[in-house]
């Protein structure tokens, strides 16, 4: 894969195929995964980046990055941290690129609002239900629980979010769990479909 580097003091400007992101608890991207001729890179992303990069660019896509290069003397390791991501074209100065193998899915998770507001309406017992749910399953070796902070919308707590797929759930109840976790992680039977027809909201 291929790469250019020019250095401003304490700045850089990479280029290479996009390999995916790195998420925080509440599914926001923190930092982007760049491979380029030497190797991958985990480059740190501002705040108001995130929301936009994880909407708009997919992995595989070429980018340019700038960003500031800090590094810690204490454990030797020199960070980078973007402040601006743009597409582009290979550039004539980098090497042909080079097919990029699909990045590893990262892994699956349901995020529950731990909150008050949503405590007080149910989300101890919806936690409770999901991770028995995905017990019997057999899925709790492959899907993480995650209890968070505020997911937002608090009046209609409680609010579960299902990563990858980024689907909301709010007022969920405990009985409508099982629905929930076999929409997005086991087939769904025609049966299922129309008996128990839970959808995000």
């Amino acid at each position: 894969m291929s790469q250019f580097t020019h250095t401003f003091g304490s700045y850089f400007l990479l280029e290479g195929r996009l390999a995916g992101f790195e998420l925080k608890d509440n599914g926001e991207p923190r930092a982007l995964r760049l491979v380029t001729s030497e190797g991958e890179l985990t480059i740190k992303l501002k705040s108001d980046l995130r929301h936009q990069l994880s909407t708009s660019l997919v992995a595989g896509d070429w980018i340019q990055v700038l960003g500031q290069k800090k590094f810690k003397p204490k454990t030797g390791e020199t960070q980078l941290k973007a402040k601006l991501v743009k597409t582009t074209a290979p550039s004539r100065l980098a090497a042909p690129a080079t097919p990029v193998a699909p990045a590893t899915p990262s892994k699956a998770c349901i995020l529950v609002c731990q909150k008050s507001d949503c405590c007080k309406k149910g989300a101890h017992q919806v936690t409770q239900a999901i991770e028995s749910v995905l017990a019997q399953q057999g899925l709790d070796d492959r899907i993480q629980v995650k209890k968070t902070g505020c997911l937002k919308n608090c009046k209609a707590g409680p609010n579960v979010v299902v990563m990858p797929d980024k689907a909301r759930y709010s007022r969920i109840r405990p009985q409508e769990v099982p629905t929930m976790v076999a929409k997005h992680f086991a087939p769904a039977t025609p049966d299922e479909a129309v008996s128990n027809p839970l959808s995000a909201r």
